[in-house]
């Protein structure tokens, strides 16, 4: 256990004691937590049960990881309850096989079905891993249309300082989205040594943010535009830009511009490294039906109040092929997962989906905790349960 932990254990205990309370009055969550505790905050190398409590509460760890708060809408939107869909299929088994959090379905804005497991309620937030990068594809957008961001074919190091005379000189901000920079990355979540598991234990030495100092050291290996490379440091460094555009965090960007005006429900957080800058590329800890929300307001048209916040054609480029990936029928927008039929996803490790059928007027929101970071057959069955459920919707007629 760490020091910090034991330390937290130890208050935790005395206050029950001094209540006259139990250690179990602590809490469920804190009690397992404390039992078997994280010695790090490199979530990729958690154990199950140790994920299974701590993506509850990241932003409860201090002694692990800081976050930054989203505030919460004075006037939170209440979603209306739909007719209950009425799915053929074993939920129990989906559920224990996808080892499901939560699942909310949305159909033309009401909640057609919302179930919970692993210890997720309403009123308990998990981690988005990198659903994220939508979020921050939608602050670009925002940038954009308030003149903070000139255009899409400005160069990344226009804006962020640090990547000046770095392989980032030739990159488009467009190339940066569609991450088609062409500069080297790493993004394999099984090695402790890829740039996907290092990247937060940088220490910058040169005055620059961590994932600038970091970013900048990275060579070329094709040129810009040219191929597609998932890299989540590029997703950071495009909250770097946002935030040194807007001149806010890119927390308090995302409260002032959507999370308060649209109306979600619960305050959120966005984890942050140890220089104190979100990590864009990943971490928003909110709840099941805020994640929903936020396909709602994309599903919306970006529209808040019957006003875009969004440019007029931003979502067209952001959720349809911008870069092929090599799948059939599928592609990459502006931090978006595209597919050929119209629809689009947010996808983050350990089974996070935010997925949008804007002919079906749908959105699919989950939670959960797989067995290992990327899985590609439980990917796909995620997507085979999708299908059946817009043949549902379908037959409905």
């Amino acid at each position: 256990m760490t020091t910090m932990l034991k330390w937290l254990a130890f208050v935790l205990t005395s206050l029950c004691i001094l209540a006259g309370l139990s250690w179990w009055a602590i809490g469920e969550d804190w009690r397992a937590l404390l039992t078997d505790p994280p010695k790090d905050a490199d979530i990729l190398f958690w154990s199950q049960s140790q994920r299974d409590v701590g993506f509850k509460m990241m932003d409860e760890l201090p002694a692990l990881v800081s976050s930054n708060q989203i505030e919460v809408s004075e006037h939170p939107q209440s979603f209306k309850r739909g007719k209950d869909l009425d799915i053929p299929f074993d939920m129990n088994t989906f559920f224990e096989e996808q080892r499901l959090a939560g699942a909310l379905i949305l159909h033309k804005g009401k909640i057609r079905y919302e179930r919970y497991a692993l210890g997720l309620s309403p009123d308990k937030r998990w981690t988005s891993f990198s659903v994220a990068k939508s979020f921050t594809s939608s602050l670009v957008g925002i940038a954009l249309k308030e003149g903070h961001i000139k255009s899409l074919d400005d160069k990344v190091s226009d804006y962020i300082e640090g990547l000046r005379g770095s392989a980032y000189d030739d990159v488009t901000l467009h190339q940066l989205l569609t991450m088609t920079s062409g500069v080297r990355w790493n993004e394999d979540y099984s090695d402790p040594a890829s740039d996907v598991a290092m990247f937060n234990k940088h220490v910058s030495d040169d005055g620059l943010p961590t994932i600038v100092s970091y970013m900048k050291a990275l060579p070329r290996i094709h040129p810009p535009g040219t191929k597609w490379h998932y890299s989540t440091g590029e997703t950071n460094l495009i909250g770097i830009l946002v935030s040194e555009a807007s001149g806010q965090s890119i927390a308090q960007y995302l409260s002032e511009k959507i999370w308060q005006p649209y109306g979600m429900e619960k305050p959120a957080t966005w984890l942050l490294s140890p220089d104190g800058r979100e990590i864009s590329g990943c971490c928003i800890q909110a709840g099941l039906r805020d994640f929903a929300r936020y396909g709602q307001f994309i599903l919306d048209g970006g529209k808040i109040n019957g006003e875009h916040v969004l440019p007029q054609n931003w979502l067209k480029m952001a959720t349809t092929k911008q870069t092929d990936i090599g799948q059939q029928g599928r592609g990459y927008g502006y931090q978006w997962w595209t597919f050929d039929d119209g629809s689009f996803t947010a996808r983050g490790i350990f089974g996070q989906t935010i997925f949008i059928d804007p002919v079906r007027e749908m959105v699919v929101a989950m939670n959960g905790n797989w067995p290992n970071a990327s899985n590609a057959e439980l990917n796909r069955k995620r997507f085979d349960f999708i299908d059946k459920l817009r043949l549902l919707i379908d037959e409905e007629g």
